[in-house]
């Protein structure tokens, strides 16, 4: 054998050679283990195959007497008490068979009596035909597409002749010789009118097959409310009732629309845990009887019954704590209130950790704990950390003076809003002043002690950092931020 290998310039050849390690592995005599393909070649046919078909998923037990070694999730033609109709392999009742999954049939009719007994879906009266083929798919396929039409006819029907039901679903088979309708009812219908009209009309046998809200279910609905499939539909078989008092003994919330599901009944999943759940119902004291405790008497007042706990009221100190069930005790028994001392040295909850894990733990920071109320610093204090820090920074700088004229502590200079665009500054802009810039020091008018000519004083504006470009001989406040002429506050002219 020789392999090409094209290159930009030139191509190649060269051989390939088998490794002695692929030729030890073709030979069963140096191997440990079968290939798939010799043990697919070692199983025997099949005898008999479990099948699920229907809409209603009905399971039936067929034999077979094929070469073919099907295994789980074939699809097979089988002769059934309906007629040819395509179904799916679910296992088979025979050793050493295509399917992995074998059981014996001792094991399938204890599955089927857990699961129902009389009021499960089994047959036995058919026989697998054959493994479907490609063309038996298509046929399955165009007779799903009729559906529509079909159900649209018989609800024309229906109307017409003026039925009490209502059609939920209707079901060919792959032989032809069935066509089922699924409808529901409260009361008796005679539909003999309709059966005969639907049968001239479709050439074929029509049953009418009423159901109930749950098969409804079964038939249309797609997933719960928990995600999953309709427990109905991926796998019950037999729909027994569900009373109230499971939802009751599970504590669930007794809402009608949040534990319904999609049939308007009582979901069936609250079936499931009913029996485990009085079982533990049983260990649980009733409530208002009087129960021991290690910390002396008392009263149940509720319990829990996941959980096994039960909630005592102490008769001593109308105290209530948890108990559980295994350490309630005779009331006449139990100890004297008190009696019991607590350990001098608590255990430590730190223990094991190192210094650094402490550390973290008992940071608020770290932890991101919230500080009390009381813990809380004012505005004031932090405000005086800021300037100490500030200070420690730039050592140099001046502590701000309060705007009081006379070096007092006066009120603290608020930022004020900006002027909307109604009201404009009187006084002209000195050239060398830009808006927005901080001047170095109070502005001219100030410094001679002169007021301006031009009437009102110009607003004041807070500046960024307080001290900056202040001037000791000015006993004056202004900012000079705005650089107005008139601007910068009251003057040291008086």
């Amino acid at each position: 054998m020789r392999r090409v290998v094209r290159d930009d310039r030139k191509i190649l050849f060269m051989s390939i050679m088998p490794l002695p390690v692929f030729e030890a592995d073709a030979d069963p005599h140096h191997r440990s283990a079968m290939t798939d393909q010799e043990i697919y070649d070692r199983l025997e046919s099949p005898k008999t195959i479990v099948v699920k078909f229907g809409f209603m998923k009905l399971i039936g037990e067929y034999p077979y007497d094929g070469d073919a070694k099907p295994g789980c999730g074939s699809k097979l033609v089988a002769r059934t008490h309906r007629g040819t109709e395509l179904v799916e392999m679910l296992t088979t009742t025979c050793e050493n068979a295509g399917c992995s999954k074998s059981i014996t049939r001792r094991e399938l009719l204890d599955y089927v009596e857990n699961s129902g007994g009389k009021d499960y879906p089994f047959h036995s009266n058919g026989r697998i035909l054959r493994v479907a083929t490609v063309e038996d798919l298509n046929r399955q396929s165009a007779l799903g597409q009729d559906q529509p039409q079909q159900v649209k006819r018989c609800r024309e029907l229906i109307r017409e002749y003026r039925l009490p039901m209502k059609l939920v679903e209707a079901e060919a088979i792959l032989g032809g010789e069935l066509l089922t309708f699924y409808y529901m009812s409260e009361e008796r219908v005679d539909f003999r009118e309709l059966v005969r009209q639907l049968a001239s009309e479709f050439k074929t046998r029509i049953e009418m097959r009423q159901v109930g809200a749950r098969d409804e279910a079964r038939l249309v609905a797609d997933y719960e409310r928990c995600g999953q499939h309709c427990c109905c539909k991926n796998f019950l078989k037999v729909l027994k009732p569900v009373s109230m008092k499971s939802a009751k003994v599970q504590k669930a919330t007794l809402d009608p629309l949040k534990i319904s599901g999609r049939c308007g009944r009582l979901m069936c999943c609250l079936r499931y845990e009913d029996q485990t759940y009085k079982e533990l119902k049983k260990n649980l004291p009733r409530r208002n009887k009087r129960v021991g405790t290690s910390e002396g008497p008392g009263v149940v007042v509720d319990t829990k019954i996941l959980v096994q706990l039960a909630l005592v009221r102490l008769e001593h100190d109308n105290r209530e704590i948890a108990v559980p069930v295994e350490e309630l005790m005779d009331p006449d028994n139990c100890p004297a209130p008190g009696s019991l001392t607590k350990p001098e040295h608590e255990a430590d909850p730190m223990r094991g950790l190192s210094e650094k894990d402490i550390k973290d733990r008992t940071d608020d920071r770290k932890r991101g704990g919230k500080r009390k109320r009381g813990e809380r610093k004012s505005k004031d204090q932090q405000q005086d950390e800021f300037r100490a820090k500030s200070r420690e920074v730039d050592p140099e700088r001046k502590p701000a003076d309060d705007e009081s004229g006379e070096g007092g502590k006066g009120k603290k200079s608020r930022r004020r809003r900006k002027p909307r665009g109604g009201r404009k500054s009187e006084g002209p802009t000195p050239a060398g002043d830009k808006p927005g810039k901080e001047q170095s020091g109070p502005p001219k008018a100030a410094r001679d002690g002169g007021d301006d000519s031009g009437g009102k004083p110009k607003r004041k504006r807070r500046r960024r950092r307080g001290g900056r470009g202040r001037r000791d001989g000015g006993k004056g406040s202004g900012d000079g931020s705005g650089g107005g002429s008139g601007g910068g506050g009251s003057g040291g002219s008086d």
